[in-house]
């Protein structure tokens, strides 16, 4: 029996994914499952204080280990580890924590993925319905057999602000980031440091007449080594519900755009930093895309069929920000380079996804989804032109146990 101030938490989830083209490849057809297994304990032997430990073990079950992705292995570590003092609306978490900002699209956990993100630093919280975030952290590295751990020092800091009372409504999230790199190589293949400065807002805001809308917008000024940073990216979203009709149909369009490199100006990166971003479905189910030198035009319909589920289906269309920049992958790495002149064309390609959400007696959570990725002309001309159906079938469990 546990005593009253402490709670046990567990959480199981296997995930069944069918790709028909892994990596590109034609005819490389991958059918593996990943496991997650998290438990965590919670204390709170004071009114003053709250301590939290959490541990995962993740692996990804027939896959060749040279196709494991960083993101997919992680054998029995520490995800969180943190003390909580508080006292009335102030807290300082001190520890390995989680960071989740605004929609998650500039700083986020990443929880779809086997491995989701943390940070280990400290984060002054002040205040309740209004509140403040002054963070100095560094992103925990996951070494899948050995114990994770962060960079050298503390690489990433900022202040974010959530604003609830301004506009009736509406809520607004500013931000300014900062972050840090001891040792970068820059395009003239001089090493140095970075020093990069994000500022911007997030905001949500329900409209009369059952209209939503939301967006980020933010830009980057900075060095990369002897490189000046220009560099910027924006978010809109507008959306619409049938508030009186069956299944509550919610029909949302959305833009997204983050600049790339033109090389025009030799001493100039623009390349938008993505940041820390949790990019799961945020260019297609099928996860290939980062928020780099990209731009997507997306509509999606949501519905409620029953009171636990949910049903999404979309499509977008994908394209280059920058012709002479590269296509990026979901976690910022280049994918695609293009030739000396250029891509012949900025035409990414396009997908259609259909997914379903269903909650089963608050313990159960069970996913399924298809998205189907059709390249288009920039990537069928560069060897990476093979069409890609993702296939998933995913059964969470979660329980507590208290005094």
């Amino acid at each position: 029996m546990l005593p009253s101030w402490m709670t046990l938490q567990m959480e199981l989830r296997g995930c069944t994914e069918d790709q028909t083209a892994y990596d590109y490849i034609s005819g490389n057809g991958r059918v593996y499952e990943l496991t997650r297994v998290r438990g965590s304990l919670t204390m709170h032997p004071a009114s003053w204080f709250t301590g939290y430990v959490q541990f995962h073990d993740t692996h990804a079950l027939g896959l060749p280990l040279h196709e494991v992705a960083a993101n997919m292995r992680d054998t029995f570590d520490f995800r969180q580890g943190y003390a909580n003092f508080h006292y009335r609306a102030a807290q300082l978490i001190v520890g390995r924590q989680l960071l989740i900002f605004g929609d998650q699209r500039v700083v986020g956990i990443s929880n779809w993925t086997n491995n989701s993100r943390s940070w280990d630093g400290a984060d002054l919280r002040i205040g309740k319905k209004n509140r403040v975030d002054l963070f100095t952290t560094s992103v925990v590295t996951i070494h899948p057999t050995s114990l994770d751990t962060h960079g050298a020092g503390l690489t990433f800091h900022g202040v974010e602000g959530n604003i609830n009372t301004l506009v009736r409504g509406t809520s607004l999230q500013p931000f300014v980031l900062i972050r840090r790199e001891p040792l970068v190589t820059s395009q003239q293949n001089i090493k140095g440091s970075e020093n990069e400065v994000t500022p911007g807002i997030y905001f949500f805001s329900k409209l009369p007449y059952h209209f939503d809308a939301s967006g980020t917008g933010d830009f980057q000024r900075g060095s990369y080594s002897n490189d000046s940073i220009h560099a910027g990216a924006a978010i809109l979203r507008g959306g619409y519900t049938l508030a009186r009709s069956s299944w509550a149909p919610h029909l949302v369009l959305e833009y997204k755009y983050a600049t790339g490199n033109s090389h025009s100006n030799p001493g100039r990166i623009s390349t938008y930093d993505q940041q820390y971003p949790s990019n799961h479905n945020a260019f297609g189910l099928t996860d290939l895309f980062g928020f780099r030198n990209i731009k997507e035009r997306r509509a999606s319909l949501s519905l409620l069929p029953v009171r636990s589920g949910f049903v999404l289906l979309q499509a977008e269309s994908l394209h280059v920000a920058s012709v002479m920049d590269d296509v990026y992958s979901g976690g910022g790495t280049a994918s695609v380079k293009p030739p000396v002149t250029g891509f012949a064309s900025d035409d990414i390609g396009t997908e259609f996804d259909a997914s379903d959400r269903y909650l089963f007696k608050k313990h159960f959570l069970l996913q399924a989804g298809e998205g189907h990725f059709f390249p288009g002309t920039l990537m069928t001309h560069n060897q990476h032109g093979a069409p890609l159906t993702l296939m998933y079938f995913q059964i969470g469990y979660r329980y507590s146990v208290r005094h």
